[in-house]
């Protein structure tokens, strides 16, 4: 049993100096879109849009679990314009697993992004009940939302972006939605069954079914910058989805963010949660998978500390097992049923493992820096980030200041070196700069 403690005979204790960290900025393309609603607006103009609508119409609109800069936003839009042609909208969570596969937990989980009725202006019905709509070749057998099901007509909203555990030409976006979320957890646990290495054939595949049982009308795909921001918004209309997807994911990878160093011996996470990733922390971001991932990404990161979960995740810590050392914080926000709702239906059942425990941020930064081999702990490379969704700001251990001063067009130094805070109870203070990844 784990009480409120952990005391632990640790070999010359964890008394051991940190070296002083440094506030530094990254440098990335930022380019961003200056109106949500004006984007949308123009997109829906175009005819092989707006024609797909008509009065009366009933229209199903999936949103996902992933915690999207300006997703309310941009909902309230498409639902605005859906109304405008005469259409009648309602929003459903199309989020597989997530929310701890229940009605009310992914509602709730929309709830948590601003996508609520009063907001929104259009009902949102939540269910996990789903019907089979067909079979593929091998006689998988196809699900789908009922209540989507039973509308005149589907589309969905999501952002398009690298996936956390394979590589295909389209990854996480509308056919991942489209199959994945909008199948709750029957639908996602029988396509998770066959391996993630699947997904790039699977996928597509089963997407393809979807759109000629029903009538799918658009996905409107949303890209990210390295800031976070919203730097395009694009509704593709089903028939070009699976040739148009390809495309937005090139994009989103050339935008994405990433940690510009070759290598690192302690990554500090403040906090890692469904609405940052799929993973609880992007390992786009970190370089670390889950065992048996073909994974081969920068930076190469020898331990991982995280500090906390995001109020938004609501104690689901998917991707837990990736770190090494966490903090007794974490442990008591983390809610066991799930999180293993989630890794269960995923397969890779080691997101779920729970690393060591210390009792605070400073004991767990003090333990991951002890444990890194052939390295003294005032040598040692230290990059802390608030998520991996927040990596424009970081502190930076004093000893990577040479690399940083050397590759200015990648960094900027923003501060001078002091030394790690932490409060009297062990608490870790704030990061300069950092800021949150929810947005009005």
């Amino acid at each position: 049993m784990i009480n409120d403690r952990i005391d632990v005979n640790i070999a010359g204790g964890l008394d051991l100096p940190l070296p002083r960290m440094v506030h530094v900025r990254q440098r990335f393309e930022l380019f961003k879109i200056s109106s949500i609603t004006e984007t949308v607006r123009q997109e829906f103009a175009k005819p092989n849009i707006h024609l797909k609508i008509k009065p009366g119409m009933s229209i199903a609109l999936g949103v996902g679990s992933r915690g999207v800069n300006n997703i309310a936003e941009c909902v309230k839009a498409v639902v605005d314009e859906i109304k405008a042609l005469g259409g009648k909208p309602f929003v459903f969570p199309a989020m597989g697993s997530h929310g701890g596969a229940t009605a009310e937990g992914q509602k709730e989980v929309l709830d948590g992004y601003g996508v609520t009725e009063s907001f929104i202006g259009c009902p949102v019905h939540s269910s996990m009940e789903v019907i089979e709509i067909g079979k593929a070749d091998d006689g998988m057998p196809v699900y789908m939302d009922k209540l989507a099901s039973e509308a005149d007509a589907i589309a969905l909203v999501c952002r398009i972006k690298p996936h956390t555990n394979f590589r295909a030409p389209i990854e996480s976006g509308i056919v991942k939605m489209l199959t994945i979320g909008m199948g709750k957890i029957i639908g996602a646990s029988t396509l998770h069954t066959y391996g993630m290495d699947m997904f790039g054939v699977l996928l597509p595949k089963v997407a393809k079914i979807i759109m000629e049982k029903k009538n799918f009308l658009f996905g409107v795909a949303m890209v990210e910058n390295a800031a976070d921001e919203t730097a395009l918004v694009e509704v593709v209309p089903s028939e070009e989805v699976l040739e148009r997807e390809p495309l937005l994911l090139a994009r989103a990878k050339e935008l994405m963010p990433k940690l510009q160093f070759e290598e690192i011996d302690v990554l500090v996470v403040e906090k890692i949660g469904k609405n940052i990733s799929g993973a609880g922390m992007d390992p786009n971001i970190t370089g670390r998978n889950c065992r048996d991932v073909e994974w081969e990404m920068s930076p190469h990161v020898k331990k991982i500390a995280v500090l906390g979960l995001t109020p938004e995740t609501h104690g689901n810590a998917t991707g837990l097992g990736a770190a090494d050392v966490i903090t007794m914080d974490v442990y008591r926000d983390l809610d066991i049923a799930k999180t293993y709702a989630n890794v269960i239906t995923s397969m890779y059942l080691d997101g779920a493992a729970i690393p060591i425990i210390m009792n605070d941020d400073k004991a767990a930064i003090q333990l991951a820096v002890k444990t890194v081999v052939r390295v003294k702990p005032e040598d040692a490379k230290i990059v802390r980030i608030s998520t991996t969704l927040e990596v424009m700001d970081l502190h930076i251990s004093e000893n990577l200041l040479p690399y940083i001063e050397s590759n200015p067009e990648k960094f900027e130094v923003v501060s001078d070196p002091e030394p790690m805070k932490f409060d009297a109870k062990g608490k870790i203070y704030p990061m300069m700069a950092a800021r949150s990844h929810v947005k009005a």
